[in-house]
């Protein structure tokens, strides 16, 4: 049986800019051949049960050659696997997706190719640069700069010059000089503006603007290196006017997100879309606890309950664990009220079309044990190692409680070096805390032989920052437990 090889463009490094389309291929992969050019933000949305088959090349140095990436290709096509080829930018922009494809016809294999936003055209737009406008140009050209070992550029520099069009050059950091060395030759006036946009729609993203005659040393002296888009022509003076990418408010910060990676989405998303480089490191998981006699029995009498009360969405995707396990579904649930300690964990109810009947004003365990309008019994369904504060203030009511721990949180059985490594260099300062257990989960992942007071912890409440001043961590505390109130307090400029 015959699998199905599907190229799909990622795009030119933000997340955001991969197409619905290619993302739905990428999510039902159970095998993903993929580049260094696609950014780590993407290659967290591969599925964790996928084989991840890294054949990242590299200006003059190619690990795997590209007839062998064709191979893989085939053979994994052959095996019946539905294999997704995972490619910066555009397969079909100078990306070498045809020749990916010819070897999968001869042999028969069925392929499609889903394009990707190449960086010709969101490189520039992001720095500030729109390739083309009705007073500067007619005409858009996309050449590659890529020069073979040994061999000259060949490019008709006089015919380009000649069409008065924006010029983006991709791949030709290397050749940039010989690039700009062709055109003045070709005719082109030195005071052209024109422009390098390096790492573009990334957070690392560096525009250099300068003239034609000018750009080859402005490049040197900063240093620029692949992957970077080359720009010349009028549009580039407009660069300074148009620049919003280099004014988001967070433009320049590595944050990192220690949510579960099913719940880093959200945080991570908001920070991403004000400019900040995101860090997915989800150094703590949630799973149902199993067996759980006490979640079985509390299941069978329901009945017995004023109130449902959760402290975390974890606690309503257990709930809905079991219900599946029994075979039950909401009805179960008749006329029982629910409590949730935050908007979070009520958004989480709505998922399943249920309504919180009781949010407390702070979004914490005390406050909600301290104000649930609760006459009869009390049923919370919370994590093993979850705060006593709950079930602290409901016995000072004399309210009855079944406290059952039918969660638990899994740890980081191994240091991230890649985490270690940017702690230790300064490049991590702010890191996100929205649990006590995410805190424990950063420092196993850590080490906590490293000194943590470089770094400032976000914390979504007092709990998760007593947590984290434990290790020595400087803090700064939400005004409200939400992930809103979180991104307020970065805003902040702390």
């Amino acid at each position: 049986m015959k699998g199905k090889v599907t190229l799909v463009g990622a795009g030119p490094g933000d997340p955001g800019l991969l197409t619905r389309k290619g993302l739905e291929a990428l999510q039902a992969a159970q095998v993903v051949v993929y580049d260094r050019l696609v950014s780590p933000a993407i290659l967290a949305l591969m599925p964790e049960g996928a084989e991840k088959i890294n054949v990242g090349k590299q200006a003059s140095r190619h690990p795997v050659p590209q007839d062998q990436i064709n191979q893989i290709l085939l053979e994994e096509g052959l095996k019946g696997k539905n294999v997704v080829r995972l490619k910066g930018g555009d397969p079909f922009l100078f990306g070498r997706g045809g020749e990916e494809l010819e070897l999968l016809a001869q042999h028969g294999v069925p392929f499609e190719e889903v394009p990707g936003i190449t960086s010709a055209i969101a490189a520039p737009a992001y720095g500030g640069i729109p390739v083309t406008h009705r007073d500067c140009c007619s005409s858009l050209h996309i050449i590659t700069g890529h020069q073979r070992a040994g061999k000259e550029l060949d490019i008709d520099f006089e015919a380009l010059v000649r069409t008065k069009g924006t010029l983006v050059f991709l791949m030709g950091v290397s050749a940039l000089e010989a690039i700009c060395t062709g055109l003045l030759e070709g005719g082109m006036a030195p005071d052209t503006p024109a422009a390098v946009v390096e790492r573009g729609t990334t957070p690392a993203q560096r525009r250099i603007s300068a003239t034609l005659s000018t750009l080859p040393r402005r490049a040197a002296e900063e240093q620029v290196e692949s992957p970077a888009v080359i720009v010349v022509g009028s549009v580039c003076a407009l660069a300074e006017q148009f620049d919003w990418f280099d004014h988001l408010p967070l433009k320049g910060q590595t944050i990192v997100v220690t949510r579960p990676r099913e719940r880093a989405g959200t945080l991570s998303g908001r920070l991403r879309g004000l400019g900040a480089e995101v860090w997915e490191y989800p150094c703590i998981e949630t799973a149902p606890i199993t067996p759980c006699p006490a979640m079985e029995q509390a299941l069978a009498r329901l009945d017995a309950y004023e109130w449902l009360v959760f402290t975390s969405p974890a606690g309503v995707d257990t709930l809905w664990y079991w219900l599946e396990e029994q075979g039950k579904d909401v009805r179960v649930l008749g006329k029982i009220k629910l409590g949730a300690i935050g908007p979070g964990t009520a958004r989480a109810l709505r998922q399943h079309g249920l309504k919180a009947d009781y949010i407390p004003p702070v979004y914490d365990a005390a406050h909600l044990g301290e104000g649930l309008p609760a006459a009869g019994k009390v049923l919370a369904l919370r994590a093993e190692e979850g705060s006593p504060a709950l079930t602290e203030e409901l016995a000072k009511r004399n309210i009855p409680c079944d406290d059952v721990a039918c969660y638990q949180t899994l740890y980081q059985n191994a240091q991230s070096h890649e985490l270690r490594a940017g702690m230790v260099s300064g490049q991590i300062t702010l890191v996100t805390f929205t649990s006590a257990s995410t805190v424990k989960g950063f420092v196993a992942s850590v080490g906590e032989d490293v000194d943590f007071s470089a770094i400032t912890g976000i914390c979504i409440g007092k709990q998760t920052a007593a947590e984290a001043e434990k290790y020595g961590i400087p803090v700064k505390i939400a005004k409200a437990a939400t992930m809103d109130a979180m991104v307020d307090l970065l805003l902040e400029g702390v």
